[in-house]
């Protein structure tokens, strides 16, 4: 079955709240479980809280005529930075940075992901965002690596998701997913385990996509952040624990994220706009799209409405990476939108 099919599967299963759509009969699952523990003997991991990085960002560019963006983060530990041991290496940092260099204006930054968070935390980060007394511009979600690693049924962790982008579109937020990154690509997982990784990861992320755009958000692939550029420079890519990206990882999936997010704002140039047929880009049937941003990382999907047909067809887009500051606009103080953070 192709891979837009068990997309459409999976994202209907989750529209109608059924289960997930089983992959392996039981002597595999016995395999693979033998598998998971001799890779987690060599796959680290790191109880650090990720740096506190909330504040506004951008600062240079205050005056009274230029209203902040308010960027809010939610998902797991990619989302939270975890891996690094500096605020500004983290993944939000990053791209409040960015959007400030971009927009000229500052950005205000408020992250509620916890690490270790799968897709059934949304909802408790989804109410702390509408306990905030601004309503954010923006939100992205980076959430599913820890769906796959704990079987949570993929129709279930696609429901939870749309669950949550659902409420933050009702608040007036524009929504960006940065979606499962693809698990194949830990260098310490061994086969056969790192091949259902993969397969798993890239059918997560492709029924995410389908969720997210017929919701009205956008998602971005990021295969590339644990995908082939991580396979390819593993020790430079990857955190001390094998798993988290390192500070350089983290800058390649916010160069991957900050195009959309200018784009869901209406920064980006009008020009870059239009969809180049040379790239590969154009309007493709939602789950086609989605099963091709799944195997490509850094690939946008976002809904788009020809003849009516909103959420069935998809704009498919391979944007260009944009580079990331060099120096992060200096920091100002933590805005009083910060909620605080869960235990």
């Amino acid at each position: 079955m192709s891979r837009a099919r068990v997309a459409r599967r999976i994202a209907a299963a989750a529209a109608y709240g059924g289960g997930g759509v089983g992959l392996l009969g039981g002597a595999a699952v016995g395999l693979l479980l033998t598998e998971v523990r001799l890779a987690r003997r060599v796959v680290g991991g790191s109880d650090d809280r990720p740096p506190l990085a909330d504040g506004r960002y951008g600062a240079a560019f205050a005056a009274p005529s230029n209203e902040p963006i308010m960027l809010v983060f939610l998902g797991d530990s990619t989302a939270a930075g975890q891996g690094v041991h500096r605020a500004s290496q983290t993944p939000g940092a990053l791209l409040a940075s960015g959007l400030a260099a971009f927009a000229e204006r500052p950005v205000d930054l408020v992250n509620v992901a916890l690490p270790g968070a799968q897709s059934d935390d949304l909802a408790r980060q989804v109410s702390m965002v509408e306990a905030l007394p601004a309503v954010p511009d923006i939100a992205v979600v980076m959430i599913g690596a820890n769906d796959v690693t704990h079987r949570m049924p993929l129709a279930k962790s696609v429901r939870l998701l749309v669950d949550a982008v659902r409420r933050l579109r009702a608040l007036g937020a524009e929504v960006v997913v940065g979606t499962c990154p693809d698990l194949g690509s830990v260098e310490p997982v061994y086969q056969p385990l790192r091949w259902v990784a993969r397969r798993l990861s890239r059918q997560l992320a492709a029924a995410q996509t389908i969720g997210v755009v017929e919701e009205g958000g956008r998602t971005v692939s990021l295969g590339a952040l644990l995908g082939p550029e991580f396979e390819a420079r593993p020790r430079e890519l990857f955190g001390p624990d094998n798993f988290h990206p390192s500070a350089e990882g983290y800058a390649t999936a916010a160069m991957a994220v900050l195009p959309t997010a200018c784009s869901a704002l209406g920064l980006w140039p009008e020009e870059e706009e239009r969809p180049d047929s040379a790239r590969g880009e154009g309007v493709l049937p939602v789950a086609e799209a989605a099963a091709e941003a799944a195997g490509e990382g850094g690939t946008e999907v976002a809904a788009t409405a020809i003849g009516g047909q909103r959420g069935r067809l998809a704009l498919l887009r391979h944007r260009r990476r944009r580079r990331l500051p060099e120096e992060l606009p200096e920091e100002g103080t933590q805005p009083a939108t910060t909620p605080a953070k869960a235990p």
